[in-house]
């Protein structure tokens, strides 16, 4: 995050011992690492809170898509239901009305016996 080195510390360190002092350096020492941990507990929240919210719309995408290809599927079976009943219906109109079936169909009829 910052490019700071060792060197730099020591320069902020010796500062900071010459401004605040050394009585007051120890408890200022203690309150910024308690603020520091605090900003990164919060940035940690925040990109956790962030990363919930992307993985749960990325799953809405996917719902979304598995719902749509569903229903896609859904209408084709439909279609070809559909289309398959109109075939059958034809074929069936068809052979009750052609006369060769007809003809068949009397030829196999049993005959009656007439009595005499």
């Amino acid at each position: 995050m910052f490019d700071i080195g060792f060197s730099e510390l020591l320069v902020i360190g010796l500062v900071a011992l010459i401004v605040i002092g050394p009585e007051k350096l120890p408890r200022m020492a203690r309150t910024l690492g308690h603020l520091a941990g605090r900003l990164q507990r919060y940035v940690a929240d925040v990109k956790a809170d962030i990363n919930r919210e992307i993985e749960l719309e990325e799953l809405r995408k996917m719902r979304d898509s598995m719902q749509q290809a569903a229903s896609n599927f859904e209408s084709s079976v439909q279609s070809e239901v559909s289309k398959t009943e109109t075939e059958l219906n034809k074929s069936v109109e068809a052979m009750t009305r052609d006369p060769a079936t007809e003809k068949k169909t009397e030829e196999t009829k049993p005959e009656e016996t007439k009595p005499g």
